[in-house]
């Protein structure tokens, strides 16, 4: 939890990101979704907005064959891995709000503060990947554990 605290300090003010890796029930749809690191993620919630029966988290396998990194160290960057376009990416409108984000660079033990334009704008543009708002409304709830 200090390593936590320390590295949000650094990359402050970014808002640090849940980054989760969803597939549906059948695993023939997959998503990465980026939500605020205080919110927590209600399936019934993004399934009801992107048409989907059910969301799950999806298999390591998954993560690794398309974006090519490992669980803990999912990210929005991983998304340069995949030139088929298998990935949706999901974004939380509050995510948008903010000047900057952070995240990891496909691997846990490093973070990046990113502006927020930057990411969604001319980096997805560049790895050919569009992106679609959700509303999570969530639970404000304290930050407990390291993402």
């Amino acid at each position: 939890m200090e390593d936590c605290l320390e590295i949000d300090k650094v990359l402050a003010p970014a808002v640090i990101c849940k980054n989760l890796f969803l597939c549906n029930a059948q695993k023939t749809k997959f998503y990465l979704l980026m939500i605020r690191d205080d919110k927590k993620f209600k399936t019934k919630e993004i399934s009801h907005q992107i048409g989907s029966a059910r969301l799950s988290f999806a298999p390591a396998e998954f993560m690794e064959k398309y974006l090519d990194i490992v669980p803990g160290s999912v990210s929005v960057m991983g998304l340069m891995n995949d030139k088929e376009n298998n990935v949706e990416l999901l974004v939380d409108e509050d995510v948008l709000t903010e000047e900057y984000v952070g995240c990891h660079p496909c691997v846990n033990t490093s973070s990046l503060r990113l502006r927020t334009e930057a990411v969604f704008g001319r980096f997805l543009e560049a790895v050919h990947h569009g992106y679609r708002v959700v509303h999570l409304e969530g639970e404000e709830n304290r930050r407990d554990e390291c993402v």
